[in-house]
């Protein structure tokens, strides 16, 4: 096996629009794979029945509308949101190209997997489960979350709010429990400034007691499941991680992984609220607890899943030195920085 560089062209392909963006990759290759990749993600209107195939060696993605193609030899992942359809001749084929699938529902969650080359990367599966500097890279984690909800706070004008004795604190934390106490003190200050004009109350995952933690909760819950698929990608063991420990059957590294990106999640629902987008006319409350009308599902749905893809490049970016990171390659543990 040999390290390569490959050029991946990320591209999404939504209804009639085919957008490609590059970025730089790294994988553990053989000498005979390829040297440059694309990553297909295929968004599915649940208006038209599209489908994907294998002819002449390219892999075609149609619908009732359009029909996009590109060759097998350059693609590297499918992530397909939404239904479609797929046969055992696709999966076969893909197997044999090296593709690996993943089937997501419209929340991004991944409901199915198909994985070629790095599911058996078992080096970096043992540099997990070695991995001695867990408190150090937890503090970057955290510190890397701090930062962009600074960035927040200063673009909507409430810096003054923000303790900026904290990232010291963070440096200087001992323990793991240390570490979770200051992150959450922080952001328990954060929430209360930022989400202020929009009647905030307190963050409580999944108890869904008012519309702003069900829509966080949505956010949050659609970008680790899209993470997770992408850590799966490289070939990680999603329930290793370094700052959230091993308990049964949570995704430690995805939830890890996530931190420095709920920021983006925090920005679209305060901007949502904004403009408008947000009708509280939209929601139920039963036995309260509030819910999304069946009927709006998939609008609320969109805001969150638009602005993640608005962020692939940089979620794949991070992503990738976090591999490097992992293998030795990088000294310096990834940083996100919001703009």
């Amino acid at each position: 096996m040999i390290l390569i560089r490959c050029v991946i062209k990320l591209i999404l392909i939504h209804k009639n629009a085919l957008i490609a963006f590059i970025m730089s990759f790294a994988l553990m290759l053989s000498a005979n794979d390829f040297a440059e990749k694309q990553i297909l993600i295929v968004k599915n209107s649940q208006q038209t029945e599209s489908k994907l195939r294998f002819q002449n060696d390219n892999l075609v993605f149609a619908n009732e509308e359009t029909e996009n193609r590109v060759s097998c030899h350059k693609v590297l992942a499918v992530f397909v949101v939404g239904d479609t359809s797929i046969s055992t001749v696709l999966l076969r084929k893909a197997r044999q190209h090296g593709i690996s699938f993943f089937l997501l529902n419209r929340n991004l969650e991944s409901y199915a997997e198909i994985l070629s080359s790095a599911e058996g990367n078992y080096l970096l599966r043992q540099k997990q489960y070695t991995f001695l500097s867990e408190l150090s890279a937890a503090k970057k984690l955290v510190a890397n979350k701090a930062l962009n909800q600074l960035m927040l706070l200063r673009g909507a004008g409430k810096i003054a709010d923000y303790d900026l004795g904290i990232f010291a604190k963070i440096e200087n934390a001992n323990t793991d429990k240390e570490l979770l106490g200051l992150e959450g003190s922080v952001t328990k200050k954060f929430f209360q400034s930022y989400f202020k004009e929009i009647d905030w109350y307190r963050r409580l995952p999944r108890a869904k007691v008012d519309v702003n933690n069900l829509l966080l909760d949505i956010g949050y819950t659609m970008m680790l499941n899209y993470i997770d698929s992408l850590l799966h990608l490289f070939g990680f063991d999603v329930y290793k991680g370094f700052y959230h420990k091993l308990f049964f059957k949570r995704k430690s590294l995805s939830c890890d992984i996530v931190e420095p990106f709920r920021c983006i999640i925090d920005k679209q629902l305060l901007k949502s609220f904004n403009l408008k987008q947000i009708d509280l006319k939209d929601f139920t409350h039963r036995q309260g607890k509030y819910a999304v009308s069946y009927d709006k599902s998939t609008k609320y749905m969109r805001i969150f899943f638009e602005v993640i893809m608005d962020h692939k490049d940089d979620i794949y970016q991070y992503i990738y030195h976090f591999y490097r990171y992992m293998n030795g390659s990088e000294p310096e543990f990834p940083e996100f920085k919001l703009k």
